[in-house]
């Protein structure tokens, strides 16, 4: 948990540091030190498709550092809201939160517990607004410690406002996608379209790819796509889950055969060894389980 907090903190400083373009898609290699890892100290077994797949990982995080995009130097909250408020911008966020608001009121309580992409898809598009309001707040942070006072702009608590609503909502449809749906299937398919639309809100927001050569941007969507290549496999790969045994009640040895008699009569049971029971318990149980005890002298 400690480890997971740094890592955290690590990652909001990187948003301060470089672009959104660049980190997001670098979230891979948490997922192959998690694999690496689990090999060694918890004895999982990485598959030599598994190994590809880090593989794959490594060489398309090497292709986006290389062909990473410059970012331009920011000198107040008051330009990032400059940029927020730009008419693509606007429109991005309007079509994003008009897309969750049919996600969350019309979609999710009827097919939200059948099809994947409802629920992950509020959380990509909530994440990616996540990461604009993180990397804002993160840099009105640095511009304060450095003697530019920020907090007394009126957008820096807007940004804030804005982070703590869409990270609450992020965090909880995540997780009922994870309750309900496998986490080898969720977490490639959240990983692509959270770093996909990331990645788009980025571009459009701090416009990361305007002077960059057509070459730099085809070889980082390549990049991107390796990343998202290995982290498909390395998922696909890994071990099912043990069984989660739910059914508390389990057949008694020896099997039992049930006779029922008119007239009258109480109900007698014979047994594979021939002992007769005493008495008979019957159980009922929820959604109309009956479950049968017997027990003998």
């Amino acid at each position: 948990m400690i480890t997971m907090i740094v890592g955290e903190i690590a990652n909001f400083v990187a948003y301060i540091y470089a672009p959104a373009v660049l980190v997001t898609p670098l979230g891979a290699l948490s997922i192959i030190v998690s694999a690496v890892l689990a090999h060694f100290m918890l004895k999982e077994k990485l598959q030599k498709m598994g190994t590809l797949g880090c593989l794959l990982c490594i060489v398309g995080s090497t292709v986006i550092v290389l062909h990473a995009p410059e970012e331009e130097s920011l000198s107040s909250v008051e330009q990032i809201w400059e940029l927020a408020i730009q008419p693509a911008f606007l429109l991005y966020t309007a079509a994003a939160v008009a897309i969750t608001l049919v996600l969350v009121l019309h979609c999710a309580p009827r097919c939200g517990q059948t099809n994947i992409m409802v629920y992950i898809g509020i959380c990509s598009i909530i994440g990616s607004l996540t990461v604009m309001s993180i990397k804002a707040i993160g840099i009105a942070i640095e511009l304060t410690l450095e003697g530019t006072n920020q907090l007394k702009y009126f957008q820096t608590w807007i940004f804030a406002m804005v982070a703590i609503t869409c990270i609450i909502t992020q965090l909880n449809y995540l997780n009922m996608a994870l309750d309900t749906f496998n986490t080898a299937v969720v977490s490639p398919i959240y990983y692509a379209l959270f770093t996909s639309f990331t990645i788009l809100a980025s571009a459009i927001m701090f416009k990361d790819y305007s002077g960059q050569s057509a070459s730099s941007i085809a070889s980082e969507l390549c990049g991107f796509i390796t990343v998202l290549s290995g982290t498909a496999i390395l998922h696909s790969t890994r071990e099912p889950d043990p069984p989660i045994i739910t059914d508390l009640y389990t057949p008694i040895s020896p099997r039992v055969s049930w006779y029922i008699q008119g007239n009258g009569e109480l109900w007698k049971q014979k047994d594979e060894d021939g002992s007769p029971p005493t008495f008979i318990t019957i159980l009922r149980q929820d959604y109309f389980k009956i479950w049968f005890l017997a027990r003998r002298l």
